[in-house]
């Protein structure tokens, strides 16, 4: 049977960027234009005969789109379930793992998984008896300083698509299945869940996933699932004494080990919606009038305006903070230095913009600087200029 016309333009959507669809139906309109001219239609008067009569009778999408091919499906269809459907054929040993690691892993995440200079931890807070009993123990603890991938993770399938899908960070879905087998082993290598000579492959990771420390840490909340009956979010336990004044929401405190764990939150702001994040860099307040928070909303809209954006905010934006700091020496050198060496040089600018743009290393020690291409040229030579200025 043969598909509608609306079918096929979804089928279509499903394979074509939507300029490129564009392009395509302007193309068929063309086409049908053509024909009609051809066969003998009068463009000059806009009447004809038989052909025009016939084309306004027509389905306006005829011929255009297919159904997908099972390749173009397959293409997209790279989920990992938690029973490990949707697993690739490969298998990657920890030894290899260790060889990709240092050259595209190690830069964010330290050698061994547990650098917290640019990311949380991988590895770290779990222990052998963890591994026995399936628990973390270290989650139960308030005063422990930070957690780990590792400490969280209770399915390997969940950390094997995601290092498919996002890393390395610069590049992702760059990596070869078998060299995400091989990334994955070397991390679970690291925490002590395989041995040194373990090779991990589709066949075998499911007998890994039972030597995950916290395997069993999920809590699994029936009522969320369940579809007769009230819903959980209508019982009254949950909704007595909540705090509704908007000061009060702007002070609502996170436990003083865990308040900036992950960066400054008023950092991280959405421009969309009221919430905004706490300074998690100064200590927490005891009251914010709802005045000052509705400036602090009305500052963070504003500076993330493009045309107002500082340089500064341009580079956080554009995570170059994650690895240099303006007068600290981090991963990177500090802005400071790089200004001192470069400034005055002739074509220095572009030159600066390029390394920046395409990836360097050597130049200031054994870290590579990933490549940048997905920043903007023109936000890279603001933020290039502005550690080229003279700051003294």
């Amino acid at each position: 049977m043969r598909r509608s016309g609306e079918q096929r333009v979804r089928s279509l959507k499903l394979v074509l960027p939507a300029a490129t669809l564009a392009l395509a139906l302007a193309a068929a309109t063309s086409f049908v234009g053509a024909a009609a001219f051809a066969a003998g239609a009068d463009p000059a008067a806009g009447t004809s005969s038989k052909v025009a009569a016939g084309a306004s009778k027509a389905a306006p999408w005829v011929g255009i789109g297919r159904p997908a091919t099972r390749s173009e499906i397959h293409a997209w269809d790279i989920d990992v379930r938690a029973d490990f459907k949707g697993l690739p054929q490969g298998s990657g040993s920890v030894e290899a793992g260790e060889q990709i690691w240092e050259e595209k892993c190690a830069v964010c995440h330290g050698t061994f998984g547990e650098s917290n200079e640019v990311f949380t931890p991988i590895v770290g807070g779990t222990t052998k008896a963890d591994i026995e009993s399936g628990h973390v123990a270290n989650l139960k603890r308030t005063d422990f300083p930070q957690r780990s991938t590792m400490m969280k993770l209770s399915q390997v399938s969940t950390l094997w698509d995601y290092i498919r899908r996002a890393m390395p960070w610069n590049a992702p879905k760059s990596l070869s299945p078998d060299e995400v087998y091989a990334v994955t082993a070397y991390i679970l290598n690291l925490a002590d869940v395989v041995p040194a000579d373990f090779v991990l492959s589709d066949r075998n990771m499911v007998d890994v996933q039972k030597r995950l420390p916290n395997r069993d840490g999920m809590t699994f909340y029936e009522p969320m699932w369940r579809a007769d009956g009230k819903p959980d979010v209508q019982g009254d336990a949950c909704m007595s004494g909540c705090a509704t004044d908007p000061a009060r929401l702007a002070v609502a405190g996170l436990p003083e080990h865990a308040r900036d764990a992950h960066g400054n939150l008023m950092a991280q702001n959405r421009i969309i919606g009221p919430v905004r994040g706490a300074d998690t860099t100064r200590p927490a307040r005891d009251r914010l009038d709802g005045a000052e928070v509705a400036a602090n909303a009305q500052a963070t809209m504003l500076a993330s305006i493009p045309h107002q954006r500082k340089p500064e905010d341009l580079a956080r934006e554009a995570n170059c903070m994650a690895c240099h700091a303006v007068d600290a020496k981090m991963v990177g050198p500090s802005f400071r230095e790089v200004g001192a060496k470069y400034r005055g040089r002739p074509g220095v600018a572009e030159m600066l913009v390029g390394r920046v743009k395409n990836g360097t290393s050597g130049t200031w020690g054994d870290v590579p600087m990933p490549a940048n291409a997905a920043i903007a040229d023109d936000d890279i030579r603001v933020i290039v200029n502005w550690v080229l200025e003279d700051r003294h």
